[in-house]
């Protein structure tokens, strides 16, 4: 690691947030990175860099661990640099720019409730940690989940029928779930599922094609 990237690690230690960043992620990456983000929850966007040639971006990371707390107990918690940059690196596989956020971490309170009212809900959920991010794109979301596996980075969920993929970067695993109603226990509301036939034949070729790719 280099002085600067020291110097940056000593800034965010300073802020008192609990900052998480992979061995050997800092020296790998040395490209700058942006995110354009939507909370769903609170309507609260980011949009711009979050790390440089030097490393992570000390304003930058205080902003997102505002942006991506915890809207039910409106706590903030530590932040992960490598799922930042698993949410980056499957935003640019896909050719989105933006994406909305249904949940990122969550306080012990907050994930105890969402167990008690919704199957599917970790009971030590990387949402814990801060390793763990819900999405939501406008388009090729199939596309998302398949690439994200691909990446074999950590843990992928594709919940199709509430429109959103969880992203962490726990142990490396998959998994799919009907999830039927959890986008609105996430955010309070819909998440915007795709309604026009189009959008409904490009969602079944995308299914097809993921089943292909399974058996190939």
């Amino acid at each position: 690691m280099t002085t600067a990237q020291l110097r940056r690690r000593d800034l965010l230690i300073a802020t008192g947030l609990c900052i998480l960043i992979p061995r050997g992620v800092a020296a790998a990456i040395v490209a700058p990175a942006r995110l354009k983000l939507r909370n769903v929850n609170t309507g609260e966007t980011f949009d711009g860099p979050y790390r440089d040639e030097s490393g992570p971006i000390p304003n930058a990371i205080a902003d997102l661990a505002v942006f991506l707390r915890d809207h039910h107990a409106n706590k903030v918690g530590p932040i992960d640099i490598g799922t930042l940059d698993f949410l980056a690196a499957v935003m640019a596989a896909v050719g989105q720019s933006s994406v909305s956020v249904l949940s990122a971490y969550r306080t012990p309170e907050t994930n105890a409730r969402l167990r008690a009212r919704m199957f599917g809900v970790a009971e030590k959920s990387q949402h814990l940690l801060g390793r763990a991010i819900d999405v939501s794109f406008d388009r090729r979301l199939v596309d998302a989940e398949i690439a994200a596996r691909r990446m074999a980075r950590g843990g992928v969920g594709w919940y199709p029928r509430s429109h959103f993929v969880h992203l962490d970067t726990g142990p490396t695993r998959s998994w799919e779930m009907d999830g039927t109603g959890l986008d609105r226990i996430l955010t309070g509301r819909a998440a915007g599922h795709p309604h026009g036939v189009a959008d409904r034949l490009a969602r079944h070729r995308a299914l097809a094609r993921r089943e292909f790719l399974k058996r190939h």
